[in-house]
């Protein structure tokens, strides 16, 4: 099992804005870049849990029955009275998501050292990513947790940069270069490094980041895949043609398939990681591309399974 830390929420899109000037027509899709990730672990077939604060509101209600029918564990949810975070969402010509997040006081940031959880030996690897690497309190208490546990379990990071809940990028650089001290696993885009560095190469921001302890650094690119940062070397794959919808929880997609792929063959801890061959490593790489795709293809985070993913790859 990998319990996924951070934030959930609900994103809402607007659906028209074609009828009077003072009507909006909303549509709400549970979300949040941790929250996707457990579900986008579970639909490719690998136990997930979720560590976050979820709110008694109608909305916070509405996420734990997601989370139930989609059978991410329930064990390590913190109830909250505070509200549920929502994130208003446009798409650009492109498809790409900006957002805009009402999250201050919220449950989802409410995590405080009293709520770390035991691990049990299920749990073989913790993910953590996006705003709830910076807001606090959620922000410490996840760093606490990743420190206690990064010898003895696989920790990966998605930094997932969002500038909306969290505008200080001195403050984004520091928690993510201290989070990525304890990682064994990265993934990064493109878009991210330009804002955490923008006079740097990309390529060498996440060369830099592979060391004996962090094994892979995955580096996407949208539209031009994806590459990868190995023991063996440095590589790239281009991206499958699809008809895009939206981007939304395509990174999310491509983490999830990331960590998936190491549960199902049993290389999800830090020793199997530093074993990876060339191949595994690029097997990898495809199956996180292929699976984006899927979701690219489709509207707002609608992760694939994993039987729509062998299909895909069996044409």
């Amino acid at each position: 099992m990998y319990l996924v830390c951070g934030e959930a929420l609900f994103d809402v899109f607007i659906q028209n804005d074609g009828g009077r000037s003072n009507e909006l027509a909303f549509k709400a899709i549970a979300g949040g870049s941790p929250f996707n990730v457990a579900l986008g672990l579970r639909r490719l077939g690998s136990d997930a849990a979720l560590f976050t604060g979820i709110s008694s509101d109608s909305l916070g209600q509405r996420l734990h029955q997601v989370l139930r029918e989609e059978g991410v564990s329930d064990a390590y949810l913190i109830a909250s009275e505070a509200p549920t975070t929502l994130a208003m969402v446009g798409l650009d010509a492109a498809g790409s998501p900006h957002y805009s997040f009402r999250g201050e006081g919220c449950a989802d940031r409410q995590l405080l050292a009293e709520h770390l959880p035991t691990l049990d030996a299920r749990v073989r690897g913790l993910h953590v990513g996006s705003f709830s690497l910076v807001v606090e309190p959620v922000a410490e208490t996840l760093l606490t947790l990743v420190q206690r546990e990064h010898q003895q379990r696989l920790i990966s990071l998605d930094p997932n940069v969002r500038l909306g809940p969290a505008p200080d990028i001195a403050r984004w650089r520091e928690r993510v270069e201290t989070f990525a001290g304890y990682a064994h696993l990265i993934k990064v885009s493109e878009e991210d490094l330009q804002l955490l560095y923008p006079e740097r190469d990309p390529q060498a921001v996440a060369a830099s980041w592979r060391n004996e302890r962090c094994q892979l650094v995955f580096l996407t690119h949208g539209s031009k895949g994806a590459s990868v940062h190995s023991r063996h070397g440095h590589w790239s794959a281009p991206a499958l043609a699809v008809h895009t919808r939206d981007t939304v929880g395509a990174g999310d997609t491509f983490q999830a398939a990331l960590l998936s792929y190491l549960a199902r063959h049993e290389l999800d801890s830090p020793e199997a990681l530093a074993s990876l061959s060339r191949e595994q490593i690029d097997a990898m790489l495809r199956l996180a591309i292929e699976a984006a795709a899927l979701t690219c293809a489709r509207v707002g985070p609608d992760l694939p399974y994993l039987h729509e993913l062998e299909r895909q790859s069996a044409r």
